[in-house]
Order: structure tokens, then C-alpha cells, then sequence
């Protein structure tokens, strides 16, 4: 069956960096678009990022733009999210995601001094 596991969340200060990971299975990895979101406590779930399958093509929400860098690794079914200038406007549960809305079970980025 399809499955998502993402890894790496945690608590950092504001600034920092993080890079979180995303272990997929039960699909053909490598012929499927990836997206990253996001849901803050009390909001709604946010669309941050999305890659092509073969990874060459990548938009962002604006509030990440510059600071976030979506990857994947196709030989490895892997999924990666490189999350620098970390604000605390960014403290969410971070998912990946497939087009159908299919996500994981997240992983907590909380950015606070």
C-alpha cells in the first residue's frame, strides 16, 4: 500500500535550518510529482512546495520563496525539503503529499528561541 513517512522535524531557533525527509513506497516514485504543506495549530492546511517527478521543475509559496528548497532522490524514493532563515511563522506539522491529497502521518517543525 501507499505509504509516506516523513522524518527530520524538530525544534530550532529562529534562523536556523532543517531538512526534512520524506520515505516513499507502495508507487512508482519516480514518475510522480511531490508536494510538500504544511498545517499550523488552529489553521488550515498550507501548500508550501511542489516538484516534478524527475525533480527539475519546483514552486513555492511565496512565504518560503528563497528559503526553502524542495529535492528528491528518485533511486532512493525519497523526498527531501532543505528549510534555511527558519521564522516562526514556519512552526507547523510538515507533510508530503501526493496530487490526490494522499500525506503521511508529518513531522513537527516548531522555529522558537
Amino acid at each position: 500500500q501507499v505509504q509516506l513517512v516523513e522524518s527530520g522535524g524538530g525544534l530550532v531557533q529562529p534562523g536556523g535550518s532543517l531538512r526534512l525527509s520524506c520515505q516513499a513506497s507502495g508507487f512508482t516514485f519516480r514518475t510522480t510529482a511531490m508536494t510538500w504543506v504544511r498545517q499550523a495549530p488552529g489553521k488550515e492546511s498550507e501548500w508550501v512546495s511542489v516538484i516534478s517527478s524527475e525533480g527539475s521543475r519546483q514552486l513555492y509559496t511565496d512565504s518560503v520563496k528563497g528559503r526553502f528548497t524542495a529535492s528528491r532522490d528518485n533511486a532512493k524514493d525519497t523526498l527531501y525539503l532543505q528549510m534555511n532563515d527558519l521564522k516562526p511563522e514556519d512552526t507547523a506539522v510538515y507533510y508530503c503529499a501526493l496530487s490526490g491529497g494522499f500525506r503521511g502521518q508529518g513531522t513537527q517543525v516548531t522555529v522558537s528561541s
